[in-house]
């Protein structure tokens, strides 16, 4: 297995205080993901002795107009100052920002028009900035509209890798979230070779389809996306992003057994 695996800590263990979920996950053998880091207390998180591989890198804001670039660019300035507190390399965007339940601060209906993809990509360019002066890096995220995130601008990964590759630097990569690309367009392991081949992965995020749980729990291969994974080399992290379907350390060993192809 070339790549490292992590486990969002803000859908399993959801009994216990998010510092011990990271220890848990920690114990376990994996990386630890967080969402909004203002909800957590970061002092007791630093001393889970969890290694943390990604979080939410904003607050507020959205990539499309003007006002919200500055206040999304503001809060992205306090958010790596709560990364690098706790060594995350990785600050996790979207194409708006998402209210307490995932849905979209201010809707865009239909697809993206041209302005807006203009707009985002001058907002992006200043994003990937901001990550390379602190030495983190920001990533995209795809999401999906049908089940999640209705309303979601550059929702589909062609979407978010498209920006990416138009803005073209090092401070912002893809995080290729293969349980809403299922959603939302599918042939998976071809979308993931063409996001490797442009070297625009900054992570990749998985749960099953339907009911966002663990790997094994839906339709998606996730053994056969494993092998392609190690066919192509991929260096980077595999983050499970799902809720555990009954136990939470049984959906932590089905994850890893997804993921350590034979």
């Amino acid at each position: 297995m070339t790549y490292t695996l992590a486990v969002c800590a803000e859908m399993v263990f959801r009994d216990l205080p998010v510092d011990e979920r990271a220890r848990r996950i920690h114990d376990a053998g994996f990386e630890v993901e967080i969402w909004d880091w203002t909800r957590h207390d970061l002092t007791a998180l630093e001393r889970s002795g969890a290694t943390f591989s990604s979080m939410t890198g904003y607050l507020r804001g959205s990539l499309t107009d003007e006002d919200g670039a500055a206040e999304l660019l503001r809060t992205a300035e306090e958010s790596v100052k709560a990364a690098q507190r706790l060594g995350c390399p990785r600050l996790n965007l979207h194409g708006t920002g998402l209210d307490g339940e995932g849905l979209p601060v201010v809707p865009v209906p239909g697809e993206p028009t041209g302005p807006m993809w203009i707009a985002a990509h001058r907002t992006l360019t200043r994003v990937a900035e901001l990550g390379e002066s602190a030495g983190v890096t920001f990533t995209l995220e795809n999401l999906n509209t049908a089940v999640d995130h209705p309303g979601v601008p550059f929702s589909k990964a062609g979407d978010t890798l498209a920006l990416v590759a138009a803005v073209d630097r090092p401070g912002l990569r893809m995080n290729l979230d293969l349980y809403h690309a299922q959603i939302g367009e599918g042939n998976l392991i071809e979308l993931v070779r063409r996001a490797h081949g442009l070297g625009l992965i900054g992570e990749i995020q998985v749960a099953d389809v339907p009911g966002r749980c663990e790997p094994g729990t839906g339709e998606i291969n996730y053994p056969a996306v494993a092998r392609a994974l190690t066919a192509l080399g991929y260096e980077g992290t595999v983050a499970m992003e799902a809720w555990a379907s009954q136990d939470s350390e049984r959906a932590l060993e089905r994850f890893r057994t997804a993921f350590t192809p034979a």
